[in-house]
């Protein structure tokens, strides 16, 4: 019997063919829908450039270690993308994280508050901080620049207020939280089997999507190409494992922040909500027409970019196992927006993805990274910094424009 998924298999074959896949890609860049290619090409050339440096910089130990440097502030980054994907911003994301881990800490170390409890009171403030951004938007019309701008100065005061004379508050060096974030990896056969899971997630995404659209009578890809598509994640994924466990494996704290990347592209891309998302970073007045609850969308937004940086926060204090008056500082800031703006996230709202804090991070780890292994000072590691998000601003812009000149926004 013929199914729909085959009846869509044999009407579209020719529209997924190489040569057809490639024509279309050629055709999307020319219009200026780069999507994730610009940051993914970076990477691949930042790299290339550091290998031929230090071969040392692709080795497994050095990748675990970047992976683990990665998920604090590209656990910030992840509210990030969601407050430029409505065309705000939030410069307070770093004193934020700085409070929510300064909380963690009395709260487990002086005032002997179980581990659960102090974890979730730290998130908890983060989500109460971005409510409050979101009413003074909603309900005053504050600029967010202004708002957050104000943020940053106060929760960096209140920062210090919490920790008080102590300055300095050390984890407990047996906790569970540090033991999460330094020395808990996955055992690589359960690597393994998380690739093959990646790889069936999708392939049976894509078959719903193609059972939808065929059902629409709509195009859509091919059975066979998507099969292809999930061989190779699964390959991917499987051959990064086991690089990766020729030194401690895939640590389980980059994992949560993959996992809540993926949990958020999906919400973005599959839901109501998402869909309102990019709607309202669009055109707010249309969405407004639209019957869209505006507000309702900058609120949790604002509240979950907030909740992230308090969780990117909490994951810093156990990554370091230890809270400082500097923790969340200026560097947090700058590496997080810096980040999501790198990795393809529009400055003009609208236009982005989850996977922006995920590739954007990595290109600023490995930047880091690299410039330390050849020995080069911080401040050049600044002005390179500085440099690569001007030339991602710059891309950007210009695909905008590509986008404007051939009618498609």
């Amino acid at each position: 019997m013929t199914t729909s998924l085959d009846r869509a298999d044999e009407r579209l074959v020719e529209d997924s063919s190489p040569r057809a896949m490639l024509d279309n890609f050629v055709r999307r860049m020319r219009s200026g829908d780069l999507g994730m290619t610009p940051v993914i090409v970076g990477l691949v050339i930042i790299w290339v450039i550091f290998y031929t440096q230090n071969p040392r910089f692709l080795s497994s130990r050095n990748l675990v270690e970047l992976s683990l440097d990665s998920a604090t502030i590209g656990m910030i980054s992840v509210g990030v993308v969601l407050v430029l994907l409505l065309g705000e911003i939030d410069l307070s994301i770093g004193s934020v994280s700085g409070v929510a881990g300064s909380i963690l800490a009395v709260l487990l170390v002086y005032q002997d508050w179980p581990l659960p409890a102090a974890i979730l009171a730290a998130v908890a403030s983060g989500l109460a901080i971005g409510v409050l951004y979101g009413l003074l938007f909603t309900r005053f019309g504050v600029p967010s620049f202004v708002i957050t701008l104000a943020g940053l100065l106060a929760f960096l005061g209140l920062q210090l207020l919490v920790l008080g004379s102590r300055g300095t508050v050390n984890l407990p060096v047996n906790s569970w939280l540090v033991d999460f974030a330094n020395f808990k990896f996955l055992h690589p056969v359960v690597s393994y089997v998380l690739a093959v899971v990646a790889g069936v997630a999708y392939f049976a995404f894509r078959a719903a999507t193609i059972r939808r659209r065929a059902a629409a009578n709509l195009s859509a890809p091919t059975v066979r190409s998507v099969a292809v598509k999930a061989a190779l994640i699964t390959g991917a994924i499987a051959a990064g494992a086991y690089y990766l466990n020729l030194d401690r494996g895939i640590g389980w704290m980059p994992l949560l922040w993959v996992l809540t990347i993926v949990v958020m592209d999906l919400l973005l891309r599959r839901t109501t909500w998402g869909r309102h998302v990019f709607a309202v970073g669009g055109n707010e007045e249309a969405s407004r027409r639209a019957g869209i609850a505006v507000n309702r969308v900058y609120l949790s937004i604002f509240a979950l970019c907030s909740g992230f940086a308090a969780v990117g926060g909490v994951l810093a204090a156990a990554r370091l196992q230890s809270v400082a008056q500097s923790s969340g500082g200026t560097d947090t800031n700058l590496m997080a927006i810096a980040a999501a703006v790198i990795g393809g996230t529009s400055l003009f709202g609208g236009r982005g993805s989850a996977y922006a804090a995920l590739f954007g991070m990595l290109v600023l780890q490995s930047i880091t990274s690299g410039l330390n292994l050849i020995g080069v000072d911080a401040e050049i590691r600044f002005m390179v910094t500085g440099a690569v998000l001007l030339l991602a601003v710059t891309i950007d812009s210009l695909s905008r424009q590509a986008r404007k000149s051939s009618g498609r926004g």
